[in-house]
């Protein structure tokens, strides 16, 4: 993660991750109607699952609404620092995970501010743009429940009172990759708005979910190559019940298309596993003997099974690894692709988590994301693991 001296951004442009659940579309992540630790084995959700929706009781009050920069600026933070959670809305139970962090680190002196805009930079047509649900009273009070102190929900022509900007932020090679490839002009648009909010609230942390990884990734360089006084946090993931990623996306399935969008969870959960299986047998092969006597030491482990395959443990390589994960997320989603509604893969990468290129096969060790995304019927979905080579079981 990276940080830099707490600070407040100045009026000229100058424009990773607690281990707690995300899901967010930021006023950077694309048109998101319905959003990652991750279960065990194949397809079993996480323990610590969480409803599709935020629930708030009646008598919870709201956050405060600010509509303008002046509002904005008026509302002066505590003695403690600023957090900032950006959202275009339609918030989850994945949204408030990340307000409820931000509340936590915060603390009682802090402030938090959590943004609502929907950017149409972003959205490449216009009816995806009017699709985009808008539910700012319902917002208000999931904001409040979890713990912000206002909602600042600007209107277009606040945030871009001239029009359209002329002047953007580019989001360069690693903006054209992945979700960039099947989004022209995406990330430049979600990279414009976080900058401009990032001067008008100018907070002391801002908080991202991980879910929408290249788009963390993105965020987290502008604000190194462009000098931000901000420390950007990246939220795990949180997941329905049923181990989707929760998404705002999500509420435009219908009971069958759900079922087929499980392949994605399902997929790199799969993938998740070989690593550590592999990883496993890797370490139980530098321990024992590469004599006569292997087959002997692992049945004493009780691996009768791997004692009899024990030409395999002796030839395993940890070059192994990238190919075996790619092939394991591929397996489930060539089955979904099968079913009825199919799943239509856009893509299935293993990344480097610095500039999003695809890790070689013969990678070892480090750090790496497992990303999908797939269209089921007219929604389109995309979900994301860290993996991390060379580690010990």
């Amino acid at each position: 993660m990276m940080t830099t001296t707490p600070g407040k951004p100045g009026a000229t442009p100058v424009p990773e991750a607690t281990p707690v659940p995300e899901a967010t579309p930021v006023p950077g992540t694309a048109p998101e109607p319905g959003a990652d630790p991750v279960p065990t084995a194949s397809d079993t959700p996480p323990a610590t699952a969480v409803p599709a929706t935020a629930r708030t009781p009646a008598s919870t009050p709201s956050a405060a609404l600010l509509r303008t920069a002046a509002e904005l600026a008026a509302f002066a933070p505590l003695k403690g620092p600023r957090a900032v959670v950006m959202t275009m809305g339609a918030l989850h139970e994945g949204h408030a995970t990340l307000i409820r962090t931000a509340r936590a680190t915060a603390g009682p002196d802090g402030q938090v501010v959590v943004t609502v805009f929907v950017n149409p930079l972003q959205f490449g047509e216009a009816a995806d743009l009017e699709r985009y649900p808008r539910t700012l009273e319902a917002d208000l009070a999931v904001a409040g429940a979890a713990g912000a102190d206002a909602v600042f929900a600007p209107s277009v022509d606040e945030v871009y009172p001239g029009g359209e900007p002329q002047v953007r932020v580019s989001a360069g090679p690693m903006g054209e990759r992945l979700e960039g490839a099947f989004r022209p002009g995406h990330f430049d648009g979600m990279l414009t708005v976080v900058a401009k909010l990032l001067h008008l609230t100018r907070p002391d942390l801002a908080f991202y979910g991980q879910k929408d990884a290249q788009q963390l990734a993105l965020i987290r360089r502008m604000v190194r190559d462009l000098n931000f006084p901000v420390e950007i946090v990246g939220v795990p993931t949180v997941r329905e019940p049923d181990g989707l990623a929760l998404s705002s996306r999500n509420r435009f399935l219908d009971i069958e298309e759900r079922r087929t969008a499980l392949a994605l969870s399902r997929a790199l959960f799969a993938a998740r596993d070989r690593l550590a299986a592999q990883q496993a047998l890797h370490a139980r092969a530098q321990t024992t003997a590469a004599t006569t006597g292997r087959a002997a030491a692992l049945t004493a482990l009780g691996e009768a099974r791997a004692a009899a395959d024990t030409q395999a443990v002796a030839l395993a390589r940890p070059v192994d690894g990238p190919a075996a994960v790619r092939a394991a997320a591929r397996l489930v989603l060539d089955d979904a692709a099968a079913e009825q509604p199919p799943l239509v893969l856009d893509y299935l990468a293993l990344v480097d988590p610095s500039d999003f290129t695809e890790i070689p096969d013969d990678r070892t060790t480090g750090d790496a994301i497992l990303a999908v995304a797939a269209k089921v019927g007219a929604t389109r979905l995309i979900d994301n693991i860290p993996l991390t080579f060379g580690a010990t079981p």
